[in-house]
């Protein structure tokens, strides 16, 4: 299609651009562009190449950016859900006993803990990546995170792991929403549900080769530490160097990415214009964080957020305790944690990629992976304990709520434009992850081990009461694109990079649900 006085216009046929049906969607920006804030408006307004690129081009630009992107993010929080999971692991190896957590409810305010750190990083973190070189700041975040997990070995008293845990949360905080950040800084709305599916599901797919690692770590029964201290060296060690890695490869944006072309970089930003989000802006706007905090579908992805986590109480922290009283072993504990990792990584790919397929079904493919975990529950609340088999099968089909919790980052990044409102957006919804995660480790309390039943009570009613925000949350989308519609304002693009305008301000935004 090169040298056509047409406007190139994606096939409406293309998976990767079905909500893309409209000619203005890649119109050339205007000169003017210049005179705003957004980076990559600046960069579109000055290219003086060929304006349009062929389908081929865009896709073979796509596979470019998985391949830089996709792989780092992938492996990146696979590290930091391997660490989240060690204290589960290292508990039935003689943590709990050496740091005399069984009493009370030590050992669950241990898992809790790490998250009252994250809750009081995640914004301040946010918002330096958005001030600073991203790239420089996952570098620090996560060097500092590798060496503080190793510092788990070092602790003697119960006191002493709370402090650990504090700071490895604080430390941790800012990695989520900069990894949805840098996804909705990549792709676009079509795209974007499968690709935070595709980094996200680390979580799972990590807790199949974690146990392996900790099973071989935990025969070291003659060392001059206990098995579980050489777990926490082993992670920690590995996520320093890992560091590294991101410091050179790690692409923070389309605007500064390092390896493309100049035509590349010009597709790479000129595509996005379909967001209407903007791509990268270093200002902070105090007008799109009060918009935000009056936005009543920020406020229902923050209250799902916070629900959605009541279920990674006993995912993260209890599951290996809880096999492990339905009568194996610690060693057979570990590898039976193997095929829930497997099947939790096929959820947070599997339903992303259904939001992907089906545009506008979000809310029900988030709706399909809670009730799917509402059945789990209630089996594990109601089975006999000795149905060995029936309680693992439970075991393995509660973890569809994550990939739930992957499709409601993608609708935090898709909703909300200006740079500014969608990075508070992102830490906002992980503020809320949090607050989840801290209540949750409490409702399941050991003096109930290993049956746990009001903890499964809780979880049942907590997911029951997300479904049917999730419903809500999509019935306010529907109305607000129909108040648009019917006030006469057409989906379009002509003020995509103009970070000034939210989705609010924008009339031509149209929400996905």
């Amino acid at each position: 299609m090169e040298g056509s006085d047409k406007e190139f216009k994606p096939s409406s046929q293309s998976p990767e651009n079905n909500q893309v049906d409209d000619v203005e969607a890649m119109k050339p920006v205007s000169v003017l562009a210049a005179q705003q804030d957004d980076e990559g408006m600046k960069v579109v307004a000055a290219y003086a190449g060929e304006t349009e690129w062929t389908e081929e081009e865009e896709r073979k630009l796509v596979r470019k950016i998985d391949l830089r992107l996709l792989t780092l993010l992938t492996a990146s929080y696979g590290l930091q859900f391997y660490d989240k999971t060690m204290l589960g692991q290292a508990a039935i190896f003689g943590l709990k006993t050496d740091l005399d957590l069984n009493v009370d409810n030590r050992y669950s305010m241990a898992s809790s803990i790490f998250y009252i750190g994250f809750l009081v990083g995640a914004v301040p973190a946010t918002l330096m990546a958005q001030r600073y070189p991203v790239e420089r700041v996952v570098f620090g975040i996560v060097c500092l995170w590798g060496a503080c997990l190793m510092a788990a070995a070092a602790c003697q008293t119960w006191t002493t792991l709370y402090v650990q845990r504090f700071f490895l949360g604080l430390l941790e905080s800012g990695v989520s929403p900069m990894f949805m950040l840098a996804v909705g800084s990549f792709y676009t709305k079509g795209e974007q549900a499968v690709r935070q599916g595709v980094w996200y599901s680390s979580t799972g797919f990590v807790s199949i080769f974690s146990p392996l690692i900790n099973y071989g770590l935990g025969h070291i029964t003659n060392g001059a530490l206990a098995s579980w201290r050489y777990m926490f060296l082993f992670a920690g060690g590995l996520t320093v160097v890992w560091s590294f890695v991101l410091l050179f490869t790690f692409p923070p944006d389309p605007v500064r990415v390092k390896g493309f072309s100049e035509r590349e970089r010009y597709i790479a930003i000129a595509r996005l214009r379909t967001n209407n989000t903007g791509v990268r802006n270093t200002h902070f706007k105090k007008a799109q964080v009060v918009e935000l905090l009056v936005d009543i579908k920020f406020w229902v992805l923050f209250a799902m957020g916070f629900l959605n986590q009541i279920p990674n109480g006993p995912g993260s922290a209890f599951l290996p305790i809880i096999i492990s009283g339905f009568g194996f072993s610690s060693f057979n504990s570990l590898l039976l944690y193997m095929p829930y990792g497997f099947i939790a990584g096929i959820a947070c790919f599997g339903l992303p990629f259904l939001a992907y397929k089906f545009p506008n079904k979000r809310c029900f493919v988030i709706i399909s992976g809670y009730l799917t975990t509402i059945a789990a529950c209630a089996l594990l609340w109601k089975l006999p304990r000795d149905g060995k088999g029936a309680l693992l099968f439970s075991c393995y089909l509660f973890p569809f709520w994550g990939g739930s919790f992957a499709v409601i980052m993608g609708l935090a990044t898709a909703n909300n434009a200006g740079y500014t409102k969608r990075s508070v957006a992102s830490s906002g919804l992980f503020v809320g992850y949090c607050l989840g995660n801290i209540v949750a480790p409490l409702l399941f309390k050991d003096t109930e081990s290993p049956i746990f039943t009001s903890g499964w009570i809780a979880v049942l009613a907590c997911i029951c009461a997300a479904t049917v925000l999730a419903l809500g949350y999509r019935q306010i989308c529907v109305w607000e694109n129909s108040k648009r519609d019917r006030a006469g304002f057409v989906e379009g693009f002509d003020h995509a990079f103009e970070d000034d305008l939210t989705d609010k301000s924008n009339l031509q935004f149209r929400y996905t649900y």
